[in-house]
């Protein structure tokens, strides 16, 4: 039997919603182990002089817990 926790985080990026994503997850990898998926919860832009200038995604990761 396996059990499963999710961690909710916060990640940014300049360039768009993918790296963003990458970039939490990469970043939660370093912490985290056995991460099985994320799920992106929430997205936003963040607009300066017309223009997108910060990503944010809110992902939900799940890992499988150790015994």
């Amino acid at each position: 039997m396996s059990v499963a926790s999710i961690s909710e985080i916060i990640a940014t990026s300049n360039t768009g919603f993918e790296d963003a994503v990458a970039q939490g997850i990469r970043r939660a990898s370093q912490t985290l182990r056995n991460i099985r998926s994320a799920w992106v919860k929430d997205h936003e832009v963040t607009v300066e002089d017309g223009r997108p200038a910060l990503w944010k995604v809110t992902l939900k990761v799940t890992f499988v817990m150790e015994d």
